[in-house]
């Protein structure tokens, strides 16, 4: 299946959409104020050794010290001999460790100590041996073959191990002599820069947005990378011409008189993953709910009325959710544990047909994922592998009225809190009147339908009560003062 890349610039922020059959798949997004850490290396500092979790933590100069686990730490996992991390690390003691998963919500960074560099078709390991080949190729007897490739271009006397990525398949053996000297030198550069670093200091940062999805997404079913900056095209193209020539003829440089994002219609998508509700072609809808534990998908049939039965027009709705399920995963960036409720289907050759669309959709997801079949209960429990924000986390925030519930108490309820309250002020207070400063819609409830209340709670304290609307109040917002 064809793509384009879309890439958007701005002084402050850089956008990236893939769009696969004018169809938007994923976005991604970095802000000049929070560059990607994923990648980056740093000469950290212990702050903390936890032998109970097996876990450490590392200060690296961010906000919140970042999380090393003992699976990640290369000294603790030799075959030769396992060892436990109080065995390896104590307080106050420097480490160079390397960013695996971004800050996500209250959580710090992920940490690793076993380094990887990653070029355009290998990714180098400078501290270990091994030759691996990518999951997602899956032939064994392919797999076999780039390993017995690569290992043909390495000299004998090796320093380091690599991974074979997937865009190695179509690579020439220059190309592949090219991306090794590149890992190389960047590998001297870092060791050069960690010499005499000062503790909680930056060593390496990966390339920019980008850059990376040059090294990382472009491939064969790229058509054409368009980009809005002349700048940033510029900077592609020198890139590109030394350690991605294939793609240099891709590389355009946007200047039609529409927005680039608006063009190709991807700022209404990025609206609509902003929502809860996603409407399907056929009439269902889908909602999506996102809390720190995991994500929950319900699929509705809606006004959808269609086919021989209601059986059907429920098969048809399923099938349509699952390929829709999977293209907002990606473009939502979601991950972690998702829960997806299809609508109640009798049939199980029904449910494995649902069930074999999702797989299908999700195949070609570059994050890692899982499918897991139906429960008892009728859901689907799938996981997606979560390395940076969602794009909710990333471009939205709590309501500042509701703080992240979703909802606001009634202005009834409002109103009942402000008669309690002013019970309490009574009895602690002397006030020869009280003012109640609310929102607009709590002061007509409270000069209308309870209009009777408040002035049988003045009677009962004996004091006036005076009201004030405040039009700049929050609806649970509200003061009582005393006069």
């Amino acid at each position: 299946m064809s793509e384009e890349i879309l890439i958007n610039v701005t002084p402050q922020e850089t956008r990236v959409a893939i769009v696969e059959q004018g169809i938007l798949q994923e976005l991604h997004v970095e802000r000049a104020t929070s560059l990607g850490l994923v990648g980056n290396i740093y000469r950290g500092k212990v702050c903390r050794v936890l032998p109970g979790m097996q876990s450490a933590f590392v200060e690296i100069g961010l906000q919140r010290a970042a999380f090393l686990h003992v699976a990640d730490i290369l000294e603790c996992c030799s075959p030769e001999k396992e060892k436990a991390i109080q065995e390896v690390l104590h307080e106050g003691q420097p480490v160079m460790v390397q960013v695996i998963k971004e800050p996500i919500g209250t959580k710090g960074a992920r940490l690793t100590t076993q380094i990887s560099i990653a070029g355009r078709f290998l990714v180098y390991l400078p501290q270990q041996q091994h030759i691996g080949v990518s999951q997602r190729i899956e032939d064994e007897a392919e797999r076999e073959m780039l390993r017995e490739r690569l290992l043909r271009l390495l000299p004998e006397n090796r320093q380091g191990g690599y991974i074979i990525r997937t865009m190695s398949e179509a690579a020439t053996d220059e190309e592949l002599l090219a991306d090794i000297e590149y890992l190389q030198k960047v590998w001297s550069n870092i060791q050069a820069a960690s010499h005499g670093a000062a503790d909680r200091s930056l060593v390496f940062q990966d390339l920019d947005l980008p850059m990376r999805i040059l090294r990382d997404v472009v491939s064969d079913e790229t058509e054409r990378i368009l980009v809005d900056s002349r700048e940033t095209y510029q900077k592609l193209q020198d890139f590109a011409s030394h350690y991605a020539v294939g793609a240099v003829k891709l590389i355009e440089h946007y200047q039609g008189g529409r927005p680039l994002f608006d063009m190709y219609n991807v700022e209404h998508e990025i609206n609509k993953a902003m929502s809860r509700k996603v409407e399907l072609k056929s009439g269902g809808y889908l909602i999506f709910d996102q809390t720190e534990a995991l994500t929950t998908v319900d699929v509705n049939t809606g006004g959808f009325v269609s086919g021989r039965s209601l059986s059907d027009t429920i098969f048809k709705t399923n099938l349509e959710a699952a390929q829709c399920i999977a293209r907002q995963l990606r473009v939502r960036n979601l991950g972690g544990i998702i829960i997806i409720d299809f609508i109640d289907m009798d049939e199980e050759e029904q449910q494995s047909a649902v069930l074999a669309e999702l797989k299908k959709a999700v195949f070609r997801d570059r994050a890692r994922t899982g499918v897991n079949g139906f429960s008892t209960l009728g859901l689907v429990e799938m996981t997606r592998k979560r390395t940076r924000e969602s794009l909710a986390h990333l471009l939205c925030e709590p309501c500042g009225y509701c703080k992240g519930r979703g909802e606001v108490r009634t202005a009834q309820t409002i109103c009942y809190d402000i008669f309690r309250e002013l019970l309490r002020n009574a009895k602690q207070f002397t006030a020869k009147e009280f003012r109640i400063l609310a929102s607009t819609k709590v002061i007509d409830m409270l000069l209308d339908e309870e209009s009777q209340s408040l002035a049988n709670l003045s009677d009962f304290i004996g004091k006036p009560i005076a009201l004030q609307a405040e039009t700049h109040y929050a609806q649970e917002t509200y003061d009582i003062v005393l006069m």
